[in-house]
């Protein structure tokens, strides 16, 4: 069905998609800047275009926005176990991170991932510690005042 889509939202709702548009999770970004260019009368063709994807994406996307409005477009955490080992990680990297610069050696991801075994008995691989620090913003070269 050709034709104008009816997604609306108001003042709000456009403040929360700019914001959301913003995110450094690329999947709700790009959910959000959809719904925008809707809004903005652009159609499912030429958003799916410029976003890569289907149209029939692109209508999914406008249908959990009209029901479950912003909160809809964010990326849900797949059930399951809390993932232990990692959150142990993050707060070990997070202490021996904050040091001043001047007062702690260089870490780099091994050295990091070797440190965290030493503290709290767990081993976590350099490809999964990498990709931890970074969800949180974090480089294993950072000192606090970079983050």
């Amino acid at each position: 069905m050709a034709g104008k889509s009816p997604v609306r939202a108001d003042e709000d709702q456009r403040s929360a998609l700019i914001a959301l548009s913003r995110s450094r999770d690329r999947s709700e970004a790009d959910r959000a800047r959809a719904i925008l260019l809707t809004l903005s009368g652009w159609t499912s063709r030429q958003i799916a275009e410029a976003f890569g994807v289907r149209e029939d994406t692109v209508r999914f996307w406008r249908s959990a926005f009209t029901a479950g409005g912003i909160e809809a477009l964010k990326t849900a955490v797949a059930p399951g176990p809390a993932p232990v080992k990692a959150e142990r990680a993050l707060a070990v990297a997070e202490e021996v991170l904050s040091a001043p610069v001047a007062d702690r050696p260089n870490w780099t991801l091994p050295r990091l991932a070797d440190e965290i075994e030493k503290h709290s008995g767990l081993r976590i691989s350099r490809s999964r510690l990498s990709v931890v620090l970074r969800q949180k913003g974090i480089s294993a070269g950072d000192g606090p005042a970079t983050r």
